[in-house]
């Protein structure tokens, strides 16, 4: 018999949620468990009691045995019969709940009964759901007793109702385990270095190690990552794949890697997570029922929805997800997240696995054990990191709250004021727009923690305000990172005289982002530029034990002319720069026609060399990367860059940007990539601290803010293009700098056979 291993609670919400989804606003602490309130009850059972008690119980059905456990809240000993004790948490008004409100509940308390009565041989078995005020500390119990033969019945009816589920991931599981154990590398042959990287990915795997590899660019990193990770699913090491990316172009690139297996026999349901905003089929996205008819009865029609799919498709792309929640009438974005849970693989952001604030928190400790993170262009996730653990709060928006409640609510004008006078304060002892706090600010901490009560009094309420719940949101992701405010944290204030801003901004996410992957099995970092690699691991949360691996380019050195022009781009030189830097440009197009990529540190540095050219009535066509482009604009840049085109086209782009990664202009779509500049990070407020701050860690505090993240952008504009074999092309690297002894350690091997520019 094939064995089916599900937790009390899945059973229990898949049979029996009904309703619709609802984001108008609910408080974090609703119907769910919560610590401080299970304490306070548990803490009232007598001596003979147990509390947190562990239960698990076989049950067969068609062919399928189900180990069905859970952990129940109390088994009381002390009354005339066993009673299972439910308890749950609320901040909503304790008086509107009936007996029979949340059928969950009950069918929760039902199945530990189920086993309990079972283990002792009992006729009948009491129930007790207790729910708890998390405000107020106020308790309301309902109680049943239950006879040993109800709850057989019980059982059987709710293990029938989860079967044909079970049972096609059960029939689907085999067939992909079959399909990875015939599944050869998709390719004919092995690119040189690409043997090697997979199979240091599938070391890890198997070892339950972290890896660390630095793969150059078009050797077939992604290929490289999934096929052993597959392997290792197929031989029961590993049950998920999550493949996490920086931006959707890398989220593609994953798509195209599955559905190319696929054509080679692999059978995988793989779901991709789409933002809500982009993948909602309203005009407005407002998830309420009486707005959004895919919100509305979502949880009736859900079941049908995901049996339906996955017994017809296994890549679930967004415009898949998009077909099916159209027929079934279910909002696409809650749908993906249910075939999260359905599926061997994911492909999604770095946030919904990294980020405090949207993580999947349907992934337990338990299942992560048996989950592989493929984190891709993993060297992104550094500054990603530092943004997901920092937060900020402006003094505008508690100043425009005062306003606005003055009349309607006199605890939120009240709060909204002492935040106000807080930041005025603050806004004083500002020196030159810009300080540097010594502490955590408790005071401002201390006064949050009363408007996060409040605001949800009056969210519940049913207040309408946005900037209400706004500065609610912001103030509980305040509240909740200075939580996790240590020595690698500083809380820095920036004002002028109409704005101030507070925030906890997070130095070094090391340590936090190796909490978040220490409950997976591996964790694969991989990327072309994950150079330096030491940087790269003491960033990431990486230990000395990891593994590590650097893969050289396959392709000839031959395949690229690389070129040096010793000018100075520094910023105080970048209006006398102009000039030379046009030059070096029409004599390169001159000498060599075709397709070019010219990138930039910055916007205005960009446009000016793009107006100095314009000027000069240059003879080929000129394209300039906008802010803000949308994604028919973007696809419209690159689309530009033809094959064999008879015009010779120059491509205007920031380093860093939109274009400066993940984009494949193979052959002869691009010819040459001119880098100017050496990529720093525009020297500020914020990155001199963390300049400051490594130094005093024992590290170089320039190479760490500055040196190693403007060269990542530097490789990754040049990787753009050799992405084959038969690619061939030109780097021009403009910059003094790169001719220095510091920079030239930091320049890949295949650019190092260059030739100076006079």
């Amino acid at each position: 018999m094939k064995e089916v291993h599900i937790s009390v609670r899945t059973l229990v919400e898949y049979v029996f949620r009904s309703g619709s989804i609802d984001s108008r606003f609910r408080t974090a602490a609703t119907m769910t468990e919560g610590t401080k309130a299970h304490q306070t009850i548990q803490k009232t059972y007598e001596e003979a009691d147990q509390k947190e008690v562990f239960l698990k119980t076989v049950i067969e059905h068609n062919h399928l045995s189900f180990l069905i456990e859970g952990r129940c809240d109390g088994l009381l000993l002390t009354e005339d019969m066993p009673y299972i004790d439910e308890i749950k948490s609320t901040a909503g008004d304790l008086s509107l709940l009936k007996e029979d409100s949340h059928p969950v509940h009950w069918a929760q308390a039902k199945c530990y009964a189920y086993i309990v009565s079972k283990e002792r041989a009992l006729d009948h078995i009491g129930v007790q759901l207790t729910y708890v005020s998390v405000k107020s500390g106020e308790q309301v119990r309902f109680r049943k007793i239950v006879s040993s033969a109800d709850l057989d019945s019980f059982m059987e009816e709710l293990v029938k109702a989860y079967s044909p589920y079970a049972e096609l991931r059960a029939g689907h599981q085999k067939k992909r385990d079959e399909s990875i154990e015939k599944l050869s590398f998709p390719f004919e042959t092995y690119r040189e270095g690409q043997r090697k990287l997979a199979g240091t990915v599938y070391k890890a795997i198997s070892d339950k190690e972290d890896l660390f590899a630095q793969a150059s660019t078009g050797i077939g990193k992604t290929v490289s990552a999934v096929f052993p990770a597959l392997k290792a699913m197929g031989e029961g090491k590993v049950e998920r794949l999550f493949y996490l990316t920086a931006k959707t172009i890398t989220r593609k690139a994953a798509e195209d890697t599955f559905s190319y297996m696929e054509t080679k026999g692999l059978c995988l349901n793989t779901v991709t997570i789409t933002a809500k905003d982009k993948v909602c089929l309203k005009d407005e996205t407002r998830c309420q029922k009486d707005y959004c008819e895919f919100a509305n009865g979502y949880y009736d029609r859900i079941n049908g929805a995901v049996l339906d799919i996955l017994s017809n498709e296994t890549r679930l792309t967004t415009d898949v997800i998009k077909k099916y929640a159209l027929k079934h009438t279910v909002c696409p974005f809650e749908f993906s997240l249910d075939l999260a849970s359905a599926s061997d693989g994911m492909i999604c952001d770095y946030n919904y696995v990294f980020d405090p604030r949207v993580s999947l928190k349907r992934f337990f400790d338990e299942q992560k054990k048996k989950s592989v993170l493929l984190i891709d262009e993993a060297h992104n996730l550094v500054d990603r990191g530092r943004a997901m653990f920092s937060a900020d709060l402006k003094k505008s928006e508690f100043l425009q709250l005062k306003k606005e409640f003055k009349t309607d609510s006199r605890s939120i004008f009240e709060h909204a004021k002492k935040i106000n006078d807080i930041f005025i304060a603050l806004r004083k002892q500002c020196e030159n727009h810009e300080m540097l706090m010594e502490n955590i600010p408790n005071e401002l901490i201390e006064q949050l923690e009363p408007f996060i009560s409040d605001a949800e009094k009056e969210l519940l309420m049913g207040s309408q305000s946005q900037l209400l719940l706004d500065c609610y949101f912001q103030a509980q992701t305040f509240v909740k990172m200075s939580k996790l405010y240590d020595e690698r944290y500083v809380t820095t204030v920036a004002a002028d005289r109409s704005e101030a801003v507070i925030k906890l901004l997070c130095l070094d996410p090391s340590y936090l982002l190796q909490q978040v992957k220490k409950p997976f099995r591996s964790s694969i970092h991989f990327s072309a530029t994950l150079s330096p690699i030491h940087f790269y691991m003491d960033m990431l949360g990486g230990v000395s034990d990891d593994y590590q691996v650097k893969i050289p380019s396959p392709f000839a050195r031959e395949n690229l002319d690389v070129y040096i022009k010793p000018l100075s781009t520094r910023y105080h030189d970048r209006e006398k720069s102009k000039k030379p830097i046009s030059e070096v440009v029409m004599q390169l197009l001159e000498e060599r026609g075709g397709n070019y990529l010219i990138f930039f540190p910055s916007y205005v540095y960009m446009k000016e060399v793009y107006e100095s050219l314009t000027e000069v009535n240059p003879p080929f066509e000129m394209m300039i990367q906008q802010p803000q482009m949308t994604e028919a604009e973007r696809e419209a840049f690159l689309a530009a860059f033809q094959e064999n085109s008879s015009t010779t086209l120059i491509g205007f782009a920031v380093m860093g940007g939109i274009f400066s990664e993940g984009v494949d202009l193979i052959g002869n779509r691009l010819n040459g990539v001119i880098v100017v500049g050496v990529g720093l990070p525009q020297i500020g407020f914020e990155r001199n601290i963390m300049k400051t701050y490594f130094q005093q860690t024992g590290k170089n505090g320039f190479d760490y803010a500055y040196v190693f993240p403007g060269m990542n952008k530097v490789l990754q504009a040049g990787g753009r293009l050799i992405r084959s074999e038969k690619d061939t092309g030109t780097i021009v690297l403009v910059d003094d700098r790169f001719l220095t002894d510091k920079y030239q350690s930091l320049l890949p091997y295949e650019w190092k056979n260059f030739v100076i520019l006079n």
